[in-house]
């Protein structure tokens, strides 16, 4: 025989007292027997696919006795000499009952289709003991491997060489006590010609290793006395997945076979924990050989012979717990009554959690929606939920939802913190040239003129401020604006649709000339005509376009800048509601056009106000370009009578200045036509600019920005919404919100496991 190609057994038990055909002395059982039948009902339903059950799984070689451990521990009569129990796991069930009779059904695999369930299913054959059992067994196995379609000599229609399909045997009677058992096929390495295939040697190993790995399985590694258990393949299998060896326990089998006295030696100290410990030891047991009678009425004369042999030299100086069937037996008893007693409230707890993140998954998928109006229904109940985050953002009630945890979520604050930059560059580098600034002593008056102008204290400074480092009144203004640039930089990357409608090119730089005079002066002389003592409305609107070029495309900007955040929020929060990417984009695509089209239209409402602006003839009712225009005349004399002031010698304290009746007459008198025409100019200019410039940024903020991107009713913000919905068309729902099979497929499996979940909460209670 080649042990390389041979399989290596596998076999499973679960609960509690071992009952056999020869019961032993009753051990203390840890756990009650209705535990121990929950766990069994559980196995039944296929509960641990979801949770893993206290279980016990015995490894071994072909060759290491255990088929026979099992039948010792079982008292089934498996039979001997052939491969009819390795190609599905069977499951051993005790169960105590009035009525003696033993139940074979099968229990299909969790990934079957309903069809092959009900067809497993029918499968039942009811025995009255075990005698029947061992006359009928093989005729039995023959025909389940007909409903499995294993293929055999006997089945060559077979279609799989291992099925996931269980074999279920319940032995039911006034003395029994709840035990499971399950005898999972064997390891192997190689695979045989026209008989295993790779697929067949990892199914193999995934149905054994999904045992083994778990925390509640104890390991049970049977191995031959008389091989050295170095060179052993089964201990290294349970040190990879129990590498402390905290729950795995060594079974040596065949002592009898042991000749050397080296070799008992070993065999000893092992038992005796000298040599290759486990945390749960070594037990030495002898099972029926091959040459053994097969009736059940020899029991007692093979545990006589076992004892027999465990009173010689050196099997007597050993532990006596450590020794013979029943003492392993007994052991096990306790082991897995340790192992259910503590995963009980484990099972529940872990029940319970599974069964929540399994609502909250199918939630996340949305309600079914096969039909048309489910559909709607579906979509329009995420567009709801769209329009409640969209009114939410634009109120800064932030705490309602977990998008504004994203900084791109926060958009309202996004948008000021835009507009207000936007105002600030405006007043800062906005105007072509700079305007004349006169000086004046009394800079209590010209503060409470400020005041009464509604002007900010300094404004006139910052005008004339041109230098790079001072171009952002705060930190924040300065990230606000760096930030920007870096959208447009991963805009042009990330959202190539929005190129042919937004301005995404970096900021410019809006330098500031201050070569005032010179430009009023010039303007003036090319564009005069027959004026005396004044100048054509012309010049003034000429002058004011000239002043107003940047307004154009720094609006363009921001603008621009504030639909990139719009866009991105919109992408964000589809995102975070859809239950896949797959309905975000299908959303995404369907409204992008629209979305598009209210972008431009906000834009190009913000051009329009900028060309009315700067095409129409310089105009306002607004008082405070009259108080502005009065203040810069009054500066202006103010300014020409400076060198004439005297100090007045009846006030000490504060220094007073006076200048003479006779001179403020002369004061401006000394200009051309063509310089009163320029100053005049600049001053209505200046005063009209700081009108007009408030009034533009507000008009922005106001139409372009507020109205037409933000809250009005055609804004972009409010496209997808509950009436939108209602308005698609049959095509239209099923291709945005219609279920794709992954997702009903994802929908079954989720319903599936929530009612197992269910009903494993229901058997635990």
């Amino acid at each position: 025989m080649t042990l390389s190609r041979s399989l290596r057994k596998t076999t499973t038990l679960t609960s509690a007292t071992m009952g056999s055909e020869v019961k032993p002395p009753a051990s203390g059982i840890l756990t009650s027997p209705d535990r121990l039948r929950k766990i069994d009902q559980l196995r039944e339903k296929n509960i641990d696919v979801i949770l893993p059950l206290p279980t016990l799984v015995a490894v071994g070689d072909q060759s290491s006795g255990k088929s026979s451990l099992l039948e010792s521990v079982t008292g089934i009569p498996f039979p001997r000499g052939q491969e009819l129990c390795t190609r599905y796991a069977t499951q051993i069930t005790h169960r105590r009952d009035p009525e003696v009779q033993i139940i074979i059904t099968i229990i299909p695999a969790p990934q079957s289709t309903e069809a092959e369930k009900a067809s497993l299913r029918s499968y039942r054959k009811e025995l009255s003991s075990t005698n029947e059992l061992r006359d009928q067994f093989v005729k039995i196995l023959d025909e389940v491997n007909v409903y499995m379609k294993i293929k055999t000599d006997k089945n060559p229609e077979g279609e799989k060489t291992f099925s996931r399909d269980i074999l279920k045997i319940e032995k039911c009677g006034p003395t029994e006590d709840y035990l499971t058992v399950i005898d999972v096929p064997g390891i192997f390495r190689l695979t045989s010609k026209g008989q295993t295939t790779e697929s067949d040697r990892h199914l193999v190993r995934d149905m054994v290793t999904g045992f083994i790995k778990d925390k509640r399985t104890i390991i049970l590694a049977v191995l031959p006395a008389n091989v050295d258990v170095m060179t052993q393949e089964i201990l290294a299998l349970a040190e990879q997945y129990d590498p402390d060896g905290e729950r795995t326990l060594g079974v040596l089998t065949k002592p009898d076979l042991v000749i050397e006295r080296s070799a008992k030696e070993a065999v000893c100290n092992l038992v005796a924990g000298r040599k290759k410990a486990l945390n749960l030891g070594y037990y030495l047991v002898k099972n029926r050989g091959g040459d053994d009678d097969d009736d059940s009425d020899d029991d007692l004369g093979l545990r006589r012979k076992e004892r027999d042999l465990f009173q010689q030299s050196p099997w007597c100086n050993l532990p006596q717990e450590r020794v013979g069937v029943a003492a392993l037996r007994e052991r096990l008893q306790d082991l897995l009554g340790e192992i259910t007693d503590k995963a009980y409230p484990e099972l529940r707890s872990e029940a319970r959690k599974k069964l929540a993140d399994a609502r909250d998954q199918r939630d996340a998928l949305g309600p079914p929606r096969q039909t048309e109006r489910e559909q709607q229904q579906y979509l329009a109940q995420i567009a709801a939920k769209f329009q409640q985050i969209v009114r939410a953002a634009l109120e800064a009630n932030y705490s309602t939802h977990s998008v504004f945890d994203e900084h791109s979520g926060r958009l309202i604050t996004k948008v000021v913190g835009i507009v207000d930059t936007f105002n600030n560059r405006m007043r800062r580098k906005g105007h072509t040239y700079s305007f004349v600034e006169m000086e004046t002593e009394d800079s209590d008056d010209e503060s409470a003129s400020n005041a009464d102008d509604g002007e900010e204290d300094g404004e006139e400074d910052g005008e004339e401020d041109d230098e790079e480092d001072h171009d952002y009144d705060s930190e924040a203004e300065y990230e606000a604006a760096q930030s920007n640039e870096a959208y447009f930089k991963k805009a042009r990357q990330l959202f190539p649709e929005l190129e042919s409608i937004i301005n995404m090119v970096e900021q410019p730089e809006f330098a500031v000339e201050h070569d005032n005079s010179n430009w009023i002066r010039n303007m003036y002389l090319e564009s005069r005509g027959i004026e005396l003592g004044t100048f054509s409305p012309i010049v003034l609107a000429s002058a004011f376009r000239d002043q107003t070029t940047k307004w154009g495309p720094m609006t363009e900007y921001y603008v621009s800048a504030i639909i990139m955040r719009i866009h991105i929020f919109i992408l964000v929060v589809l995102e975070k509601i859809c239950a896949d990417r797959k309905l975000s984009e299908a959303i995404k695509s369907i409204i992008m056009d629209d979305l598009l089209a209210r972008y431009a239209n906000g834009l190009n409402y913000a051009k329009f106000l900028v060309q009315v602006e700067r095409e129409k003839k310089p105009y306002t009712v607004n008082h405070y370009f009259s108080s502005n225009l009065q203040k810069a005349r009054g500066d202006r004399v103010s300014e020409a009578l400076k060198g004439k002031r005297i100090v007045d010698s009846r006030c000490y304290s504060p220094s007073t200045y006076v200048v003479k009746f006779d001179q403020v007459k002369t004061a401006i008198t000394n200009k051309s036509n063509t310089e009163h025409a320029q100053d005049d100019i600049h001053d209505i200019l200046k005063s009209y600019y700081k009108v007009s410039r408030k009034r533009f940024v507000d008009n922005v903020w106001l139409y372009a920005v507020d109205h037409h991107l933000l809250s009005g009713p055609n804004s972009p913000l409010t496209l997808f919404s509950e009436q939108w919905v209602l308005g698609l068309d049959e095509d239209s729902l099923n291709a945005i919100a219609g279920e794709s099979r992954s997702t009903r497929d994802k929908r079954k499996e989720l319903t599936k496991k929530i009612a197992d979940l269910e009903e494993a909460l229901r058997i635990l209670k």
